[in-house]
C-alpha cells in the first residue's frame, strides 16, 4: 500500500482549527436565567450526553476525505519476459563403438559420459555450467538411422529423460555411423522450428488489442541456430553426404560444432570365463571430415581425449552461444480511496439526519 499524494496530509493541520470553534463552548445558544442553582440540579438526558458525537463525527468526516484525498492504493508488480534464445540440436552418436570407456571416475562408456556433460550443460552444474533454461534444445541420436528423439522444447525435464533413456544400438543392422543424415535432420527441424515461431509470433502481434512495432512482445525468438554434434567414427552409411548437409546447413544460418570422442588408449571391458579382460578398441575418427564440417557453417572443431576436454569443449561453445533474456516490470495500481470516500459520505448523512431528529435543539 502506498500514497499517491501525501502531501494531503497538510491538511490535518487545519483540524484543530476548525475543532476549536466547535468545543468552544462560549459560541453555543444560551439562554439567561437569574440563577442557575436549580438548573444543575436537573438529570441530564442522553441525548444532550451523546450530543459532542456529532461533532465528533464531523472530524472524522473530515479526516476520511483528507486520507482519500492522499489516494491511498495497492500496486501489483507485473512482470513481462521478452526471451531470444538459442535454439540447440544435440546430435549423439549411438553407434556400438560408443561403447568404449572413459574415465570418468567409475566405469563408464562414452555414451555415458557424453549423456552427463549434456544433462550438465543443459540444466547447468557446479563445474562452470550455467544451463540453458532460456533455450529450445532437441535431441537426435544416430547410428545406421538417424532418429529425432525429443524435439526443440524449452521444457527440458521431459528432454533429460530421453536423454537418459538413450542407449547404444543393439542390433548389427543397426550399427554405422550415418553422420550426413544426422546433420540433414538436425538442420531441418531447426530450419521447421524457427519458421513454427514466426509464423506463431505474426500471429500473436496480429491478435494483440494495442498494436505494437517491437517483434520481441509477441514471446519467444530465434536468436541464432546451433547444432552439436558428438562422434566417435567416421561417416560410412547415409543418404546424404556430411559436407552437403552442412553446406544446407550453412545456408539456412546453422553454426555446427563438432567434437571428436575418444582417444588412441580407448578399450572396452569384456567378462569372460570369470575374469576381466581389457581389450583395446580401434579409434576410427575422421577429424578432417568433423573439422571441414565445423569450419564450413562458422563452428568449430575439438577433440575430447577425456572427461575434462570434453567438459571443456562444452564450457567453450556454452560461452559462444549465449542468450538474452530482456525482463520488463511495471506496477499496475489499484485504488483504495473510493471506500474512505463513501464512509465519509455514509458519516455526514447519518450526522446530518441525527441532528435534524434526535439530536436537534432549539435554539
Amino acid at each position: 500500500m502506498q500514497l499517491y499524494s501525501p502531501w494531503a496530509f497538510l491538511l490535518f493541520l487545519l483540524l484543530p482549527v476548525l475543532a476549536y470553534p466547535a468545543l468552544n463552548k462560549k459560541n453555543s445558544a444560551a439562554v439567561k436565567f437569574p440563577s442557575l442553582v436549580d438548573i444543575k440540579n436537573c438529570h441530564l438526558s442522553w441525548r444532550l450526553r451523546l450530543r459532542p458525537l456529532l461533532k465528533a463525527a464531523r472530524l472524522m468526516c473530515l479526516v476520511l476525505l483528507i486520507v482519500a484525498l492522499a489516494r491511498p492504493r495497492k500496486g501489483t508488480v507485473i512482470s513481462e519476459i521478452s526471451t531470444e534464445g538459442v535454439a540447440i540440436e544435440a546430435v549423439v552418436d549411438r553407434s556400438g563403438s560408443m561403447q568404449a570407456e572413459m574415465d570418468f571416475g567409475e566405469k563408464l562408456n562414452r555414451l555415458e559420459v557424453v549423456k552427463k556433460v549434456l544433462a550438465d550443460f543443459i540444466q547447468g552444474s557446479e563445474k562452470g555450467l550455467t544451463g540453458r533454461s532460456s533455450d529450445l534444445i532437441g535431441l537426435i541420436t544416430f547410428a545406421r538411422y538417424a532418429d529425432t528423439v525429443c524435439p526443440l522444447v524449452l521444457s527440458h525435464n521431459v528432454l533429460l529423460e530421453f536423454l537418459k533413456k538413450t542407449e547404444i544400438v543393439q542390433l548389427q543392422s543397426e550399427d554405422g555411423t550415418a553422420i550426413g543424415d544426422a546433420i540433414a535432420l538436425a538442420a531441418a527441424r531447426l530450419k521447421k522450428a524457427e519458421e513454427e515461431i514466426e509464423r506463431r509470433n505474426a500471429q500473436l502481434q496480429y491478435s494483440q488489442l494495442e498494436q505494437s512495432d517491437n517483434e520481441e512482445q509477441a514471446g519467444f525468438k530465434i536468436k541464432s541456430k546451433a547444432i552439436v554434434l558428438l562422434t566417435d567414427g567416421r561417416n560410412n552409411v547415409g543418404e546424404y553426404d556430411p559436407l552437403a548437409a552442412a553446406e544446407l546447413a550453412k545456408e539456412w544460418g546453422i553454426k555446427i560444432y563438432t567434437i571428436g570422442i575418444g582417444s588412441d588408449q580407448a578399450f572396452t571391458t569384456i567378462d569372460m570365463m570369470g575374469r576381466t579382460y581389457k581389450m583395446p578398441t580401434r579409434q576410427d575418427l575422421d577429424e578432417g571430415l568433423l573439422k571441414a564440417i565445423a569450419e564450413k557453417t562458422g563452428g568449430f572443431y575439438s577433440r575430447a581425449d577425456d572427461v575434462e576436454a570434453l567438459r571443456n569443449i562444452v564450457k567453450k561453445i556454452d560461452q559462444l552461444e549465449k542468450t538474452n533474456v530482456k525482463s520488463i516490470q511495471y506496477t499496475q495500481y489499484a485504488e483504495r480511496y473510493g471506500f474512505l470516500t463513501l464512509s465519509a459520505l455514509v458519516l455526514l448523512t447519518l450526522e446530518i439526519l441525527a441532528g435534524c431528529t434526535v439530536f436537534r435543539k432549539i435554539p
